[in-house]
């Protein structure tokens, strides 16, 4: 079972191939999916700080182009399958942004 440690709101064990924004939710964290998980709004995004989050789909490839988001170490956390430990920082949360969190998405 990879380990996910969430800056600010802990560490936790997932099974392998969890999505990252499931296991966040799952343990707590607060974290935005606007639109469901399908690569759309940007909202999940997190910043890698430590580990190996995967190649990027087509989807997260296209959204981040589109939202000009250039930088290696932001990615989509609705996108990521954890299959080892990661380090990561959420980026927007419903306590940050006042904002409701949106339909869960689907494993």
């Amino acid at each position: 079972m990879p380990k996910v440690e969430v800056v600010g709101f802990g560490t936790y064990f997932v099974d392998e191939g969890t999505k990252l924004v499931l296991a966040m939710e799952d343990n707590g964290v607060d974290v935005l999916h606007r639109c469901g998980g399908n690569a759309r709004c940007t909202t999940c995004r997190v910043e890698i700080i430590e580990g190996d989050p995967g190649v990027m789909t087509d989807g997260e490839i296209a959204v981040r182009e589109s939202k000009g988001i250039q930088d290696p170490n932001i990615r989509l956390s609705c996108q990521i399958r954890v299959r080892s430990p990661l380090k990561v920082k959420p980026l927007m949360t419903k306590t940050s942004s006042g904002m409701d969190a949106g339909p869960r998405p689907v494993d």
